[in-house]
């Protein structure tokens, strides 16, 4: 009898450990080192439609960036949006495709995203219905991955795993996808239940779009209560002399009305003071996305965000970064050397097309050497040491403000 029972024990802990709610392994070097030579990217998914600025019905497609030859049947995800102010960018630009690209050979399934653009009026409460805007479409393309991985599971993604990142506007839009969660917290002079509320109409409802963690890359928020205990965790790589989203406190929207915002410094503030988990990686004396022009700084991004990414994923041992936040070193963590390495060219886009290639690596010099921390559970995390990477050799791109999503009432 005590055989039957203990039979009974052992089918009732499988059927509990469904791949809906195992955890992702992370062992033997998976999501850290680059595991796989080449990446599938399937162009021109059509991910959701939503209405433009005149109320046309407007497609939305996205690039989905997979580890070749990978077996692993629930993988990680993280989306990505691109810079550029709500007023010009594509899912392929080159700064998304070479970190969509990376994180990809490290065994994580990425997706660049297209995002509506352009507001009118030209104002602040423009601007800030543009962001809201975009917002709606990142969390459209998480309800689209739920649904797929409950339905076809097509890109097999582990629905609980499930991150958001972005550069500038991106940025943006990453961090409101994670802590602008109530439709009261908008103000209500953006009229946000004209056009969809915080959700919008971009398809698969009934999907929850909250993701697991943000990666922010030169973003602000409007608000830092928006940010509250029990959010989820944050990575934040902004540079320090960033001219146009402010490091820390300040304002964004020249030659608009100001709109006062907190970029990814005070946002790290917020998070650590309420106990959200946190990474902060400053680009010392650097201006805004200088990735976009010195790979040594693309470099840095990277790494951030690999070591912010793998303690999150549940089985396995911290990264670097996260371990030295938690227990900070008298020496930088990362060292970067300057290389001319070029960033990674960008094919001609075909529809519908499923395009393999091999893939070039920018490397960083890692110092000190790794060192892995066992500990499964990430405590609340602190500012990171200093990181003086190599002065760009070309001036910064312009680059449109990003917006405020809530500017203030005037």
């Amino acid at each position: 009898m005590k055989y039957v029972l203990l039979l009974a024990l052992l089918v009732g802990l499988l059927l509990d450990t469904t791949p809906g709610h195992a955890q992702i392994d992370t062992t033997g070097g998976r999501y850290h080192r680059p595991r796989f030579r080449q990446v599938q990217i399937l162009r021109n998914v059509e991910f959701a439609h939503a209405s433009d600025l005149i109320g046309r019905s407007q497609p939305l497609y996205m690039d989905v960036y997979q580890p070749l030859g990978d077996t692993v049947r629930r993988r990680p995800l993280i989306v990505f949006a691109h810079e550029g102010g709500f007023l010009t960018g594509t899912r392929d630009d080159a700064v998304m495709t070479t970190l969509c690209t990376r994180l990809a050979r490290l065994g994580y399934v990425t997706a660049s995203i297209d995002y509506r653009l352009y507001f009118f009026p030209f104002d602040t409460v423009g601007i800030g219905r543009a962001a809201i805007r975009g917002t709606q479409d990142m969390r459209a393309a998480i309800r689209f991955f739920r649904h797929d991985a409950a339905t076809a599971r097509r890109f097999r993604v582990h629905p609980q795993y499930i991150f958001v990142g972005g550069s500038s506007a991106g940025g943006f839009m990453s961090l409101l996808t994670a802590y602008l969660d109530k439709p009261a917290e908008v103000p209500a002079y953006l009229h946000i239940a004209d056009f969809g509320g915080l959700e919008g109409n971009g398809g698969n409802a009934g999907y929850s779009s909250r993701p697991r963690g943000v990666i922010n890359l030169c973003g602000a928020l409007a608000n830092l209560r928006w940010l509250q205990p029990g959010d989820v965790p944050v990575c934040n790589v902004h540079g320090t002399r960033d001219g146009l989203v402010p490091y820390g406190r300040g304002f964004v929207g020249s030659p608009l009305p100001a709109q006062r915002v907190y970029g990814g410094g005070a946002v790290s503030q917020r998070a650590t003071a309420v106990g959200v988990p946190n990474v902060l990686r400053r680009l010392r004396g650097a201006g805004h996305v200088p990735y976009s022009v010195e790979p040594a700084y693309l470099d840095t991004a990277f790494v951030a965000a690999r070591d912010f990414l793998r303690p999150l994923l549940g089985v396995g041992l911290p990264g670097p970064l996260l371990a030295a936040a938690l227990k900070p070193q008298p020496r930088p963590v990362a060292l970067l050397r300057a290389r001319a390495v070029p960033v990674l060219p960008q094919p001609a886009p075909k529809p519908d097309t499923l395009v393999v290639k091999p893939v070039t690596v920018l490397q960083a010099t890692v110092a000190p050497k790794d060192t892995l921390l066992p500990a499964p559970t990430i405590p609340v995390g602190q500012e990171t040491s200093e990181t003086t990477p190599p002065q760009p050799t070309a001036p910064a791109s312009p680059t449109p403000p990003s917006p405020a999503t809530a500017p203030p009432k005037k």
